[in-house]
């Protein structure tokens, strides 16, 4: 059974539940079912968001992030919503943020979500255009916590 806690904000299930879930689907169709259902349950974003300072470079789909920074004792705190116009995106959106939304500017530096798409098995059953659209959203994201650390 796929667990499904949700991460703090995101509307997506805890990146170790993810992780889990995904070691238990055996078959890809049930694999990239599984990420579609990730982007379903993306909180959506606001109209206001969808703007093009949002909007990730690189990406063949349309893919926006927005960041709210909570400066915390122990260094600035990023959440992250965020959406695309393309089912698989938006999983692999969900993914991301289950990975980085709610944590520090310092440990969403240190994290490598690069490796964990990996880990998943998502980048070699994915096409490159998506595999590089995925690496302009970590961009994006890390590019957002250098700001908010540099602005601590």
């Amino acid at each position: 059974m796929l667990k499904m806690a949700q991460t703090a904000g995101t509307g997506t299930p805890d990146i170790d539940d993810i992780i889990e879930n995904f070691s238990l689907l055996d078959d890809w169709d049930d694999r990239y079912r599984y990420v579609i259902e990730l982007g379903r349950g993306l909180v959506p974003l606001p109209d206001a968001d969808r703007t093009d300072a949002n909007k990730v470079q690189g990406c063949t789909s349309q893919v926006w992030l927005a960041t709210a920074v909570e400066r915390g004792p122990d260094g600035p705190v990023l959440d992250f919503i965020g959406d695309s116009d393309a089912h698989i995106v938006r999983g692999l959106v969900a993914i991301l943020l289950a990975m980085v939304s709610g944590r520090r500017a310092s440990e969403i530096l240190s994290a490598d979500p690069i490796a964990l798409f990996e880990k998943l098995g998502l980048r070699e059953h994915l096409t490159p255009q998506r595999s590089n659209g995925f690496r302009s959203m970590v961009g994006r994201i890390r590019a957002d916590a250098q700001a908010a650390l540099a602005g601590a």
